[in-house]
């Protein structure tokens, strides 16, 4: 399967160094920019408009990485142009939005999925599967941080879906959905400059089966990534749960070492196997549109 970078965003690079071989080909609003990034990444085509690469008739997928607030947009475009797509977290805060997404991609017989890595790796599963076997799951507890102290960083453009909420503590929403489903019941806290996206936010969910979920997360707080999940039967932590560089699960403080691999390359294969086998991807529309429709509800 031949892959095109929708985008020069830095976050290609963690794709690029999973699986080199796969990306032919890149776009940019630029093409000066699109060449430059081309050569300097060892891609062999390179198109100065997005309009070029969706174009592009070796192109078989994309993977949109623009700024937040257009991942919909483009990802609509391009599977309107017969591509499968992998585009990067957050899809959307407007779960409307994902659903139409997702009603190209079917109506086009076409692949879409959200590009939560961390789900692909070893480690979730097995975090998934111990929590089964201590469970029910009464209270999670996560964190993702970073202090972001760039000014002009499209991360801090509310015109762009910017915010700590959509850049990180979607993951701690993601692993909640995980561990206990669909929330009956979210609730937001935000520190806002005016005119400007949420710096910090903690987040509250409840779920049918009783279970509770807080979160935090924040672009002016320490580099903090955690874990917890309470069961009825013992204790789960993890240290990295979101990157899984060392990953080991603690269960009532002992603990469990997890295979190592890259979730980036997992989650491209499974994206691959799904367009060549004919299957649904390991995220696909009930998992976006369910993040989608809890990030909404915590924003407003």
């Amino acid at each position: 399967m031949s892959w095109g970078l929708l985008s020069t965003a830095r976050i290609n690079d963690a794709l690029l160094d999973a699986a080199p071989e796969m990306f032919v080909a890149v776009g940019s609003r630029s093409a000066a920019r699109a060449e430059a990034y081309a050569s300097e990444k060892g891609i062999a085509r390179w198109h100065g408009s997005y309009e070029g690469l969706l174009a592009d008739p070796d192109v078989d997928a994309v993977y949109v990485s623009l700024p937040n607030g257009l991942h919909a947009e483009w990802s609509i475009r391009a599977l309107e142009a017969g591509k499968h797509v992998l585009v990067e977290k957050p899809f959307s805060a407007r779960a409307d939005e994902v659903e139409r997404a997702f009603d190209v991609a079917d109506a086009q017989g076409l692949v879409l999925s959200e590009a939560f890595m961390w789900r692909h790796h070893p480690q979730a599963a097995r975090l998934a599967e111990l929590a089964r076997e201590l469970g029910p799951v009464r209270l999670v507890r996560a964190s993702f941080s970073f202090p972001l102290g760039r000014p002009g960083d499209v991360r801090w453009d509310p015109e762009l879906a910017g915010g700590a909420l959509m850049d990180v503590g979607c993951y701690c929403v993601s692993g909640a959905r995980l561990l206990c489903g669909e929330p009956r019941g979210v609730r937001g806290f935000a520190v806002r400059p005016d005119d400007g996206v949420d710096s910090r936010f903690v987040g509250i969910m409840t779920f049918p089966t009783g279970a509770l979920a807080t979160f935090d997360c924040g672009f002016d707080l320490p580099a903090r990534d955690s874990l917890e999940v309470v069961c009825e039967g013992g204790t789960i932590f993890l240290d990295d749960p979101w990157h899984g560089r060392e990953p080991v699960i603690e269960v009532d403080g002992e603990r469990i070492e997890v295979e190592p691999a890259n979730a980036y390359r997992l989650e491209l294969e499974d994206v691959n196997a799904a367009i060549e086998e004919g299957r649904p991807p390991l995220l696909g529309r009930e998992d976006a549109v369910g993040q989608a429709r809890v990030l909404q509800e915590l924003l407003r």
